[in-house]
């Protein structure tokens, strides 16, 4: 087991619909991590914004950005994460994917779609809650709207760390803010947010303020303001069991089991 993970954020413009323009951009932010980081988020369809052109967009995945995450993750010795639009036979998804550095790939599928966006109109929806083991951690991985609906992110004693990538509108900043904490406090666990700055094809604008929260609530890295920037931060696992240990709120939570 590794008590301290370093995670690493990436608050970027991303480049509207350009997949190729987009890991080239990531390529110089990415140089710095080698040898300084385990984990690495990047925001929401980190390859082309939020975009509803997923028959254009869509990359299998073998295609070339997984083909190039592979080979970010192995140079850089960290796991490299972030969204983009996968497609699956006559499917398209919302793809949460993670790579480690030994290459092995792990991935979620969306399961709250933006449907006052259209999302719900060219995606399919995920059904599968994600919790995967790196370096001791137990990860689980949601992305942007999830993060409104707290049964699905519910932990049951099986994670010590959420994940969300996003693209979160600085319009509805204060409820990002707000909800990240919410998360982190009533499941006792870390929270990484990553969002991107800049503005979308569609006219959307989006502040960053990427963010670690720990599971007090105390912010540990706020990414206020900055653009094309990476934050890192040191989290520790014994502070994280020390404190459920000392104050074990789980142990009078409500069972339940989710039906669809």
């Amino acid at each position: 087991m590794m008590n301290i993970l370093r995670v690493s954020l990436v608050q970027y413009d991303v480049i509207w619909e350009d997949p190729a323009a987009n890991r080239e951009k990531l390529n110089d932010l990415l140089k710095p991590l080698f040898g300084n980081t385990d984990l690495i988020l990047l925001p929401e369809m980190f390859t082309t914004g939020f975009s509803m052109r997923a028959k254009e967009l869509g990359e299998t995945m073998d295609g070339d950005t997984i083909g190039w995450m592979k080979e970010q993750a192995g140079n850089l010795c960290a796991a490299l994460a972030g969204s983009l639009i996968v497609k699956v036979k006559k499917q398209y998804f919302n793809r949460f994917v993670v790579v480690l550095p030994s290459g092995k790939v792990i991935h979620y599928d969306k399961r709250h779609l933006f449907s006052i966006g259209g999302e719900d109109q060219y995606f399919s929806r995920g059904n599968n809650r994600i919790v995967f083991e790196y370096l001791g951690w137990r990860i689980a991985l949601f992305i942007c709207y999830d993060l409104r609906f707290p049964i699905w992110c519910r932990s049951v004693k099986d994670a010590d760390l959420m994940l969300f990538t996003a693209n979160w509108p600085a319009a509805r900043m204060q409820v990002w803010q707000t909800l990240t904490r919410a998360r982190a406090i009533e499941n006792q666990l870390f929270v990484a947010g990553v969002n991107r700055t800049g503005s979308d094809g569609a006219g959307v604008e989006y502040s960053g303020e990427s963010i670690i929260i720990d599971p007090k609530g105390r912010i540990v890295c706020d990414m206020k303001g900055a653009t094309d920037v990476v934050a890192s931060c040191e989290l520790s696992l014994a502070e994280l069991n020390r404190f459920r240990t000392k104050f074990p709120v789980s142990n009078d939570a409500d069972d339940f089991v989710i039906l669809s």
